[in-house]
Formats: structure tokens, sequence, C-alpha cells
């Protein structure tokens, strides 16, 4: 059987929690990374950490290393890392929400993703996929997470590194979003035999948690969450700091004045 093997960031969010749950049941090896870049809701490494013991107890065993780089991204200027700007709330493709954005921060990712997929290719004669969880609801906000963007960078890391055909981009929900990340990982999980609502109980899309670790339900992070949840018939698992009627209704509330707006 042909080795598969893929790198790939594991924030502790859904999105990437998900991909990680389709390269599994894709029957892929996979080395997994964290990111601590100084951001507020750093609960979200703890979660990615939880899930990888779940994985591990069920016999899923992946290799997760975390990363240090508030030295070099906790100046950085965004409402994710500086104390002093409050994360806005409201719809994600909101004007206000890109106070989101991390200058640089995926292409900083990338780098370091390819760096160690490169570094297992060479020294395994094994070509490797760097796998990111990026979708289509992010490109509004986030320049970096569209196809353009990821295609450029390709071709520069290709152009910089010797033997770059060993190592290639796979970004499968790039045209898709939230909703369809979260139907795509009922299969995978149901493949996998794990329990869905396990799974992601240990992820945190909420840029805002409370000291508690309750999700917002506020941010645009959280609305998003919660529309995919409820468009695929199903509570959310995280804890919130208002009961799910509550943050759902409130979320529908946005959904529907941002759609009006754009009447």
């Amino acid at each position: 059987m042909l080795r598969k093997v893929a790198v790939m960031a594991l924030s502790g969010g859904m999105d990437s929690t998900g991909l990680l749950m389709r390269l599994l049941a894709d029957e892929y090896e996979v080395h997994t990374i964290s990111y601590n870049y100084g951001q507020k809701h750093l609960i979200e490494i703890q979660r990615a950490k939880t899930n990888v013991r779940y994985l591990s107890q069920n016999g899923y065993h992946i290799n997760h290393q975390v990363i240090d780089l508030t030295s070099a991204m906790s100046s950085f200027h965004s409402a994710l890392t500086d104390e002093s700007i409050e994360v806005p709330e409201g719809h994600y493709e909101e004007g206000q929400m890109k106070q989101t954005v991390v200058p640089n921060r995926n292409a900083i990712f990338a780098s370091i993703l390819y760096g160690h997929a490169h570094s297992i290719a060479i020294k395994e004669s094994v070509k490797v996929e760097i796998a990111l969880g990026v979708h289509s609801g992010d490109h509004a906000i986030y320049p970096d997470c569209r196809p353009e963007f990821y295609s450029a960078l390709e071709q520069a890391f290709a152009v910089g590194n010797w033997d770059s055909e060993n190592v290639t981009f796979k970004l499968p929900y790039i045209d898709g979003d939230k909703e369809s990340i979260l139907r795509d990982s009922e299969i995978a999980i149901s493949q996998l035999g794990l329990d869905f609502d396990t799974i992601f109980a240990n992820t945190i899309t909420s840029y805002n948690p409370d000291i508690e670790g309750r999700s917002s339900g506020a941010s645009g992070s959280d609305v998003e969450r919660i529309l995919a949840f409820h468009a695929v018939g199903r509570k959310d698992p995280v804890t919130y700091v208002k009961p799910w009627e509550v943050v759902l209704r409130n979320a529908l509330a946005v959904e529907k004045t941002h759609q009006e707006m754009k009447i």
C-alpha cells in the first residue's frame, strides 16, 4: 500500500480538527503542529492536546508538537494578540472583523510546515502533503486563506528549495465552508469509529472565550460555527456562556441582519 504522509497545522479549532479526521479516515500518517503565537484564545492548544490524547486512546497515534512563536508574533497588531483591542462581534464578513487578522500569520505557519514536511521528505524518501483546513468562509476577511495566496506560496517554496516536487499543498475545503467541513467530519468520524460530540467538544472556535474556556457565542467565528452546526441539524457540544438556544437565536439574528444589509 502506498504510504501517505501529511503535515498539518492543528489549531484546536473545528476546521483543522475536521481535516485531521478526514486524513485519518483516508489512512494518512499525520504530523501535526500547533502554534502558540500569543493569541488570547490560547485554550485552543489545550483542546488540540485533549483530542490528540483521545485519538491515542482509541488507537490513532499522531505526531504532535507545539511551537512557541510568542517572541516573534505576540507584538503583531491584531485583536487576537493585543489586549488593548477588543475582539469584535457580529457577522464574519463585516468590516470590523478585519481586526482579527494577524499580519502574515498563515505565511509564517505555512513556512514552518513546509520546512517540517520537506525534512520528512528528505529523511524518509517519501512524498509529503501539507494539509490545511482553510475554506471559502474565511476568504472575505483573511487574504491569506485564499486560493491565489497558497498558489503563490507553493510556487515560491518550490523556487526556494531543492527537491520541492516531493512536497505539495492539500486544501480539500478551499471551496467549501464550515457546514461542508462538519458534514465531511460526520462521515470521517463514523469511519474511524469515534464519537462526534467528543471530538468537537475538544475544539474551540471562539476568539473571546471567558476565563473558564466557555465560548462567547458572539464573535464572528462563533456565529459562523453556530450556524454550521444548526445547518447540519446538530447542537454544538462546546460549552457557551449562554444556553445553546440563546446563542443560536443570536446567530440566526446576526445572519438575518447581514443578509438584509446585502439587499
